[in-house]
């Protein structure tokens, strides 16, 4: 398994991992008013010695204001936690109420983490938040800061999928850098006996807008009186946090004596920070009989099993990683506790030098689905043991208007309308949609197509929907779990189109299927024919359907090739338009320029912000979640003396306000 120290070594090296993603963003972070924002990281309280490497500020957690953070508007995440719901197992193995997942990603260096994507489409875009339990923003660093906190892009795109994310406290182990000074630092008291830095960190998750911290100290050479410290500074975290929605969760390091030492178990060494924290990650040195042992101390403490994540580092070998899945989920008794993975971005980091976002999420899928591709033809015999046979899926799609154009947060170009409006690439998980879970299920008497998420054409965004193969007879493709209320006003619209000629129906089901993995009771609804062109939208009154809609998808015929792209799909009652932004203010600096503006009233989804050219032609320069956004790199176009730029509100239907505009001498 993967000893410990070698953790320390890979959060200090991330940087050399991720450098070639970030290299466009390597200006130095700094509280200037026009310069690239990062995600937030700090030092307890002291400081290391000498000066910050290049593209490193120093921070001290313990002097961080909300009121005097520079770059809040821009790292405070807008999307609140969805609500999730269990709909029937996509096959007979995966399970609900059990074995969770919790995922630790690093997304990049410490100090690089840009607040808003960036100019590459080669980023860890996960999409299967279905699985997920909750995601750990994974940094910390001993030459960059200890605590790290997670961008807004993220925790937008996992609150949409109902996901919480965790900042990070990492006090690495003295052989990286870790000084034990930093741990008295973080478990400092005041003269009220209360701890100040677990109030800071409450504050700071509340004003980014994420949910809570994990807490990894590794920095050895403590005792029982620092021990006892640290009990109390978690105790006093999980009460400050659980008031605001927060939660806690602990690593399985230091011990009750202060020493630091792995268990890989939860036991009479350990057990007060689990009975202090959430939940505990147990380090990978686990056993069958440690962990079967750990349930059972569990329940004596009057905890969930399930509370434990029993760690499983992939970091190095993905699917290839041996592990023991029957000491964690056997097949024929109950799950024994949750899991953790250990760095997943392998899926993406492991790929060779000019992959595609194509490449990643073959690779991605494999890694969550399995190998059949299929989460409802699960392979039994594989050793690796994807989430999608073990773990029943989740979805959030419960409210009207609902919609989706397969936005998967990155692209080789952004395109809107089908027009490519941006040639560059980029990357901001903000924008992602809310995607399909079970990807991909495909019912056919013919060959099975290939289902991906195509990054050649889109309807909006960066990606759309493909479908390719020679079935020979009809295919049914699963797209959403659904809990949407029907009305005489419903409607639904698919905006597609086909390289060959196809026929289309839309799929509805209002009852769900009578077990696990057994098809969608689907009903068929007439679409239409498609011929080789270009997009087009339909739409489909629900007429006639009553309760709720709860699944949906599309059933494709086409006598011969099948090459068939979904670009969006929508249901909802009425059309929606948001109203306006205001205030757009232009803030230059050497590097690039920022944008603020001020809220649209009501609902919006995001923001999109255009430069206007000489020729009147419109340039997507970016869109966020928040009410901010900084774009590097502008320069004036040829004898052009002044620049105008608008920002518009984006609702659920993805309708667009009117523009708020400013311009800007140069």
């Amino acid at each position: 398994m993967h000893h410990p120290s070698r953790r320390a070594v890979v959060l200090a090296g991330a940087a050399a991992a991720l450098a070639p993603t970030l290299d466009a963003f390597a200006a130095t972070p700094a509280a200037g008013a026009a310069v690239q924002p990062y995600a937030s990281y700090w030092y307890p309280d002291s400081l290391p010695p000498g000066s910050p490497g290049e593209g490193v500020t120093w921070h001290s957690l313990k002097s961080w204001r909300a009121a005097t953070d520079a770059d809040l508007a821009f790292n405070a995440a807008s999307v609140p936690l969805a609500p999730r719901f269990t709909p029937t197992a996509a096959n007979p193995t995966a399970r609900a109420g059990q074995a969770r997942i919790q995922s630790l990603v690093s997304f990049g260096p410490t100090a690089s983490n840009p607040a808003q994507g960036g100019p590459t489409a080669d980023y860890y875009a996960l999409t299967h938040w279905a699985y997920i339990d909750e995601l750990v923003f994974w940094g910390g660093s001993s030459g960059e800061g200890l605590i790290l906190a997670p961008n807004a892009p993220v925790v937008d795109a996992a609150h949409r999928h109902g996901v919480p994310v965790l900042g990070n406290v990492f006090l690495p182990p003295a052989a990286y850098g870790g000084r034990l000074q930093w741990t008295r630092d973080l478990v400092q008291k005041d003269a009220f006996g209360h701890y100040p830095l677990a109030a800071q960190l409450v504050a700071v998750a509340a004003a980014y807008g994420f949910d809570g911290w994990f807490v990894n100290a590794e920095t050895d050479g403590g005792n029982t009186a620092l021990a006892t410290d640290m009990l109390g500074f978690v105790a006093e975290l999980k009460a400050l946090g659980k008031a605001k929605g927060q939660r806690v969760t602990w690593y399985d390091s230091m011990t009750a004596n202060g020493s630091v030492s792995w268990q890989g178990a939860l036991n009479s060494r350990n057990q007060a920070f689990f009975r202090a924290a959430d939940t505990m990650f147990l380090d990978f040195r686990w056993s069958p009989g440690t962990l079967a042992a750990s349930g059972t101390k569990a329940g004596e403490l009057g905890r969930d099993r399930y509370e434990l994540w029993a760690g499983v580092d992939v970091e190095s070998h993905g699917w290839d990683t041996p592990v023991d899945w029957d000491a964690i989920v056997p097949a024929g008794k109950p799950h024994t506790a949750s899991y953790g993975f250990y760095r997943p971005e392998w899926t993406r980091s492991h790929l060779p030098a000019g992959r595609t976002p194509g490449d990643f999420h073959a690779a991605d899928d494999r890694f969550w689905t399995g190998a059949s591709l299929d989460p409802a033809r699960p392979d039994a015999e594989a050793s690796w043991r994807a989430p999608a046979a073990v773990v029943a899926d989740r979805s959030t799609v419960s409210a009207l208007p609902f919609a989706t154009t397969f936005n998967t947060g990155h692209g080789l170009r952004w395109y809107d309308g089908g027009k490519v409006t941006s040639p560059a690439e980029w990357n901001h998980l903000g924008l992602q949609d809310r995607l399909p879970s079970r990807r991909w299920i495909t019912r056919t008497e013919g060959q099975h197509p290939a289902v991906s998420f195509d990054f050649a054409d889109a309807w909006r965004g960066g990606s759309s929907v493909l479908v390719a193969g020679t079935p020979g007879a009809p295919v049914t493709l699963d797209l959403y779990a659904t809990r949407l209320p029907l009305s005489r006003r419903t409607v639904v619209e698919l905006t597609h189109r086909a390289d060959a000629r196809v026929r289309v129906e839309l799929a509805v089901a209002t009852a769900e299927p009578a077990r696990p993995g057994a098809p969608q009771p689907y009903r068929h609804l007439t679409v239409g024919t498609l011929e080789a062109g270009s997009w087009t939208t339909t739409r489909l009154p629900l007429t006639g359907l009553s309760g709720t809609l709860r699944a949906i998808g599309i059933r494709l015929t086409a006598p011969g090739a099948l090459a068939y792209r979904l670009g969006a799909l929508a249901v909802h009652e009425e059309p929606q338009v948001p109203c306006v932004p205001s205030r757009l203010t232009v803030t230059p600096g050497p590097d690039g320029v920022r944008f603020t503006w001020r809220r649209a009233p009501g609902p919006v989804r995001h923001y999109e912000l255009h430069r206007v050219l000489p020729d009147g032609t419109r340039r997507f320069l970016g869109g966020t979640c928040q009410r901010a956004y900084y774009v590097p790199g502008l320069v004036p176009e040829p004898g052009e003396r002044s620049a105008r730029f608008e920002v518009r509100a984006v609702g659920e239907l993805y309708t667009a306000s009117h523009p708020a505009a400013a311009v800007h001498t140069w």
